[in-house]
């Protein structure tokens, strides 16, 4: 018996989110393999893999559609030549088999429609969700009805679900087909309640509104493994009895689906570990969700088993697909209208004044009137831009930005060259005929509205600088014709597609701008773009090991044995995923295939979990402005600001993608730096009255140029790596060429170029070009090849390359696309010996460019980051107290770089002060002294309002003169107990000497603490001043009141004091715990705790040691029943953990006791067995033993040439204060012009080595200090102007 063809109307794909677990492609190759002839795509209630679902079709149609062009272009011919009716009749029919094989995407969602009377009631529990209906498009009209229905459904019906109504679904019918779904949909749940009247209604109903194209759909798929949903196929049976008499009754035909939810039957339990996710259950949860496992994207021929007694109802879903048309979800740009001024003129003029021949010699000819394209060509082009309609627009929209470009070109170069006119001619004439000025005119428009609000934006980003249009209207800060910058790397003239301006504002900023072009164009015309969360390799592990309860250590192993690179094969890093990890990495192949069976399930189940979507987000800054309504086009969903809480709308379809379907992508960048520099600027003005132009500072700064050149990066933009430091302090840069090169060169790849580039810089070695001529383009980068720019500039030089030919050779060298090379490469050999040039060095600098093109970096980019970059530069130079405020105001929250830029502070020889109540500010700000004072918004717990109210108190009326004085002056109702609580905590109050922290919180005999009662008498002063002012005898009355007494209290220990201090402020600010042990941590640790939880690798073979303070100690059992240890400690850079097994724990768990202060010393190395890094501990001890048994002596460097009476005077009374210790005492007298040092041993004193004698001697000028032996550098002292060795020759 033949079978029935039969195509799946009702899948779940993974966009099904943690429901679906098939991914598109899967089920498309199925169906395929299936002799399907199409399929749909049904999601719970979103379209978001529509568009992977439509490309992919497209895809895999590819092929066929190519054979179907050949064979028609065949029978055209066959036809002109006059060919006979058999062979003609012999390529139709090969033609006719090639259309059968086009298989067809059905696009479509299994909607939620709301029980209530309407999806705006949401009331009810019972509203929540609704019942569900498949909905299909038929025709591109179905599909932009389908993209409002569920638009809608989420932005206005969302109740748990996106729910939509009967009122929708009636409004938008047209082109749709619907199906009644499984048991959740509207008619079988009211059969299964016994209402069956109601059920015909709604049968009735969805008839009526949508006639032949609604069906009722049955489903039976019996489980048949224990561990499944058994109920579920008898409930089908007993409802299908009904539908198929409904049917017959209302003349509905009827539809088989199975509920499709995974690709293949072996992925059934799988899918069982995803809903266990998804409902948050365990595996052995006796009460959880089952479904019947039988939910796997079954073949035409196990459709026809299940469904052999009714044919109909599987030919039906053929005849579905017959009547779905094949159309394109993809379009034109759609450019949003930008209100011209109507003073410049209307478009309806436009119309009048330009005849079509002139809009056609415009838009056909070259940018100076010349003939260059075939009439078919020609007119081919008017077609592709839209035709004369749509080309009205552009010219008139091309005119206006033609007019604002040569208003900027004015101010920014005053009378143009002849050249800058050809420059500025031919960017508009790109412009004009791709069809883009529309674009060009919104950008300039929202950067222009976000200066005038004052906020910074930034000087450009990636190649769009390489327009002179943009840097005329604004949108760029980077004058390209300076830096040699080019548009074609911005728009090929010989490959259109859409300009991408990345815009940078300053972090506060990107909000406002982006409210105001909501505003502007509407708040249904813009919105941001959704992003899909999948399951990574590491969390696919540990999701399923969580469901199948696998210990966590043994998740956290296996999840850490993922490798963030695989060896290369062939050339090619395989992809990091578990497949390829099981095949590299030996443990895992271990767990995979002979673990226990816990360990080999969770690999097996985590393997086909992987890749799947498990949620959504909002692109960080790409957005979507329409010319209409963006429901016109694409389905939108909802999603939560982080900030503001508000909803923002997010279209389903992803950044990759969305371009295709013609909506204008814009990315609007929030970038920290701006941030920085727009608040040190406003630091500025504040404590010195200056105002800064940041955009006008000189390019040519010394004091800039000698803080790169002693490597002083350390808070600045884009240079403030340790290898950058480096580098810049060889190189020595003195101009601003030089930081851009350094900006390109300083990645994989290009760094092997810096050491060459340095050593020509200075004169080391020679510069040499392969071609003379060559210097125009290379004399800024020493002859290096650092750019794109510069091979396309050099292709064009030598081998009259044109400018769309230079992007192209530009685009395959650096992704290596060896057909276009091997293309473009004789055409630069012949152009070149045109020229005049040598064959075999042009050779010589193709095979230059093969080798390095893929690393050249976009000059355009390096050119505007290394301008913000020098703008940071300039600041921490000149301006360096008010510059490192704005740099910790913008770090608050990250401890790790609070912490670096605090120490750089303190290298520059700048304080970070405690808040406090009369000179802090909201945020971080610099006093009279020059020094930094901690900000009242960065204490925990102390709101914006309350800092308000403590500023503004003391602006109006004065500083506080006393605790009391404040209490009696601060609004405390802005500024409530808990603030003030806090404030104390971390220092705030510490420059009133009546009080220590420690006694606002004594307690009197009743048992209250001193700050209630504090609290208490300022709000009664308050009001009583209050009622004294608002009396018949006015208010010069004096308030009287009595102060609560201040209790005698037990003073808190250093270390208490600067817990909580930490606590509120994210810092140790006073002091630090380990401030007493200073020594030890730097002259006897050499590595720190960060070193030692990040870069372990650099220390392999060597012997370490390292202290901190005990914050925890966690103790475990291993799997042998072994207990262990994990120690976790804290020094100056950070936090990490020190396990203790076996006999470590044993010899050493005694000192995982929290608050003591311990050394650890030991050796780091590798594994023979498994290849991992390890630690073995030698030994552990207290610090305070540790300091009489480690530092041991005691070295005073005196300068011969920088010393005198005065100065040995001091230092002899000084030392003499200290003696009587067990360190020994040395000298070293040293003469560095001559190269002597004379060391001298003090036989007769002894010394007490201590933290405080340390500082007192480097404090001397002319005296450095050793402790045993070691010298610690003072890190602001400007390092020597030599070479490191690699730079210097013989």
């Amino acid at each position: 018996m033949s079978l029935q063809p039969f195509v799946h109307l009702h899948v779940h794909t993974h966009y099904s989110i943690l429901d679906g677990q098939a991914s598109v492609s899967a089920l498309v190759d199925k169906a395929i393999a299936d002799n399907m002839r199409g399929m749909a795509m049904t999601d719970h209630g979103n379209m978001f893999g529509i568009k992977e679902f439509y490309n992919y079709v497209n895809k895999k149609n590819s092929g066929v559609k190519s054979e179907i062009k050949t064979l028609t272009k065949k029978i055209e011919a066959l036809k002109s030549e006059g060919a006979g009716e058999e062979q003609i009749a012999e390529v139709e029919a090969l033609l006719s088999q090639q259309k059968q094989k086009i298989f067809k995407p059905i696009l479509g969602c299994e909607m939620y429609v709301a029980r209530g009377e309407s999806r705006f009631s949401k009331q009810s529990k019972h509203e929540q969700g609704g019942y569900h209906l498949v909905v299909l498009a038929k025709n591109l009209t179905g599909y932009h009805n389908l993209i409002k229905l569920v638009s809608h459904a989420w932005t206005e019906g969302f109740y748990m679900r996106p729910r939509t109504d009967r009122d929708d679904l009636k409004k938008y019918s047209e082109g749709l087909i619907v199906t009644s779904a499984c048991l959740g949909g509207e008619v079988p749940q009211k059969i299964r309640n016994g209402l069956i009247s109601e059920a015909e209604e709604a049968i009735e109903w969805y008839k009526s509104v949508f006639g032949d194209d609604y069906y009722l759909e049955l489903q039976r798929h019996k489980a048949t493994v224990p561990r499944a949903n058994h109920e579920t196929f008898q409930i089908q049976q007993e409802v299908n009895e009904v539908i198929i008499s409904l049917a017959q009754k209302h003349n509905v035909k009827l539809i088989c689906t199975n509920d499709v939810h995974f690709v293949n039957e072996e992925h059934a339990e799988a899918h069982d570990r995803l809903i266990c996710l998804s409902t948050s259950r365990d595996l052995d949860d006796e009460t959880r969700m089952l479904y019947s496992k039988q939910e796997w994207f079954k073949t035409t021929e196990e459709m026809n088993k299940v469904f052999a007694d009714i044919p109909e109802a599987l030919a039906n879903t053929n005849e579905i697909l017959d009547k779905v048309e094949f159309y394109s979800i993809d379009n034109p740009p759609i450019m949003p209208t930008f209100n011209i001024p109507e003073e410049f003129g209307t478009e309806e003029e436009y119309r009048q004044k330009y005849s079509h021949q002139d809009i056609f010699d415009e838009f056909t000819r070259d940018e100076n009137g010349n003939v260059v394209l075939s009439q078919e060509d020609a007119e081919a082009k008017i077609a592709r831009l839209g035709g004369y309609d749509k080309l009205y627009r552009i010219k008139f929209e091309a005119d206006y930005l033609s007019k604002l470009a040569y208003d900027g070109a004015a101010k920014r170069y005053g009378e143009l060259t002849p050249e800058l006119q050809e420059r500025m001619n031919f960017e508009l004439y790109i412009m004009k005929t791709m069809g883009f000025p529309g674009y060009f005119l919104i950008v300039q428009d929202f950067i222009a509205a976000a200066r005038n609000m004052g906020v910074s934006v930034g000087p450009g980003r990636g190649s769009a600088a390489g327009s002179m249009v943009a840097y005329c209207l604004g949108i760029t800060q980077i004058d390209p014709i300076k830096y040699d910058l080019l548009f074609e790397r911005f728009l090929n003239p010989d490959r259109i597609s859409l300009p991408d301006i990345d815009i940078d504002f300053d972090d506060d900023g990107r909000g406002e701008v982006l409210r105001w072009v909501t505003e502007k164009y509407g708040a249904n015309k813009v919105a941001h773009i959704i992003t899909y969360g999948t399951m990574a390799a590491k969390m696919a592990i540990r999701d399923v090991a969580r469901v199948e309860k696998l210990p966590l250590s043994d998740a956290d192993k296996l999840a850490k044995l993922i490798p963030a690179h695989l060896p290369e094969v062939d050339g090619k890093e395989p992809k990091i995923n578990i497949k390829n990890c099981v095949k590299y990495v030996p443990e895992l192949k271990e767990a995979a295939e002979n673990g226990d069976d816990l360990t080999r399930e969770t690999m097996l189940y985590a393997e086909m979990l992987e890749g799947n979507v498990r949620g959504t987000g909002v692109h960080a800054c790409g957005t979507i402005i329409c010319r209409d309504d963006i429901t016109d086009w694409v389905p939108v969903s909802t999603a939560d600001d982080k900030e503001t809480k508000e909803k923002l709308l997010v279209t389903q379809y992803e950044g990759s993608v969305i371009e295709d379907t013609g909506l204008i992508k814009m990315d609007f960048l929030g970038l920290k730096t701006l941030s920085i520099i727009k608040e040190a600027i406003k630091n500025i003005k504040q404590s010195k009255g200056v105002e800064v132009d940041i955009d006008n500072i000189p390019i040519d700064d010394k004091l800039t140029y000698d803080l790169y050149s002693a490597g002083r990066t350390i808070g600045t933009f884009q240079f403030e790596s340790p290898g950058m430091q480096s580098h810049l302090r060889n190189l020595k840069p003195t101009t601003f060429e030089d930081l851009i090169a350094m900006n390109a060169l300083y990645r994989p790849g290009p760094m092997e170029y810096i050491p060459q580039f340095i050593k020509r810089k200075h004169g080391i070695e020679p510069i040499v070009y392969d071609i003379p001529i060559m210097e125009q383009y290379l004399k800024d980068t020493y002859g290096i090849t650092v750019y794109q720019e510069q091979v396309m500039l050099l292709s064009r030089l030598l081998g009259n390359f044109t400018r769309g030919m230079s992007d192209a050779l530009r685009k395959a060298m650096g992704k290596k696309i060896r057909s276009k090379l091997d293309e473009l490469k004789p055409k630069f050999i012949e152009g070149g010996k045109s020229n005049g040039h040598d064959p075999q060095v042009l050779e010589k600098i193709w095979g230059d460019w093969e080798k390095f093109a893929s690393y050249a970096f976009n000059k355009s980019h390096a050119t505007c980051y290394s301008w913000v970059a020098y703008q940071t530069a300039y600041l921490k130079a000149h301006y360096p107290s008010e510059y490192m405020a704005a740099v910790l105001s913008r770090n608050i929250s990250d401890i790790t770089e609070i912490t670096k830029f605090m120490d750089e502070c303190k290298a520059m020889g700048i304080k970070v002060l405690s808040p406090d109540i009369n000179e802090s500010n909201l945020k971080f700000t610099v006093n009279k002294e020059g020094n930094i004072r901690f900000g009242l918004g960065a204490v925990k717990g102390v709101g914006e309002n309350a800092v308000k109210a403590i500023v503004d108190e003391r602006e109006k009326n004065g500083i506080y003169t006393s605790i009391f004085d404040f209490v009696q002056r601060v609004n405390l109702n802005a500024c409530n107990r808990k603030n003030v609580e806090n404030l104390i905590l971390a220092g705030a109050f510490d420059n009133f000497k009546e009080i220590t922290r420690e006694q606002f919180f004594g307690t009197n005999p009743k048992g209250e603490t001193f700050l209630d009662l504090f609290m208490r008498y300022g709000s009664s002063y308050q009001v009583d001043k209050m009622q004294q002012q608002n009396s018949l005898f006015g208010g010069d009355m004096v308030v009287e009141i009595p102060k609560p007494e201040i209790p005698k209290v037990e003073p808190w220990s250093d270390l208490e004091r600067l817990k909580k201090e930490r606590d509120l402020v994210g810092v140790y600010l006073s002091s630090h715990p380990l401030q007493q042990y200073s020594l030890l941590m730097d002259y006897v640790c050499n590595i720190t705790l960060t070193d030692f939880k990040d870069s372990i690798e650099k220390y392999i073979g060597s012997e370490v040691t390292f202290g901190g303070i005990v914050i925890s100690f966690f103790e475990g059992i291993t799997k042998t029943n072994a207990k262990y240890g994990r120690i976790l400690l804290e020094d100056y850079s950070g936090r990490a953990e020190v396990p203790l097994f076996s006999k470590d724990y044993v010899n050493y768990g005694s000192y995982g006791k929290e608050n003591l202060y311990i050394l650890i010393q030991g050796k780091i190395d590798r594994s023979k067995y498994n290849n991992r890094i390890y630690f073995a501990i030698n030994d552990i001890s207290l610090m305070e033993d540790a300091s009489k048994k480690l530092i041991k002596d005691l070295t005073i460097v005196v300068d011969s040439q920088n010393f005198d009476s005065s100065k040995a005077n001091a230092l002899n009374e000084l030392v003499n204060k200290y003696v009587g210790g067990t360190g020994d005492l040395k000298f070293e007298i040293v003469d560095r012009s001559l190269g002597y040092c004379v060391p001298l041993y003090s036989r007769s004193k002894k010394v007490s080595i201590e933290p405080a004698l340390v500082s007192a001697l480097k404090a001397i000028d002319g005296i450095e200090v050793k402790v045993n032996g070691k010298l610690i550098e003072r890190k602001e002292k400007e390092v020597e102007e030599s070479f490191d060795e690699e730079y210097i020759t013989d």
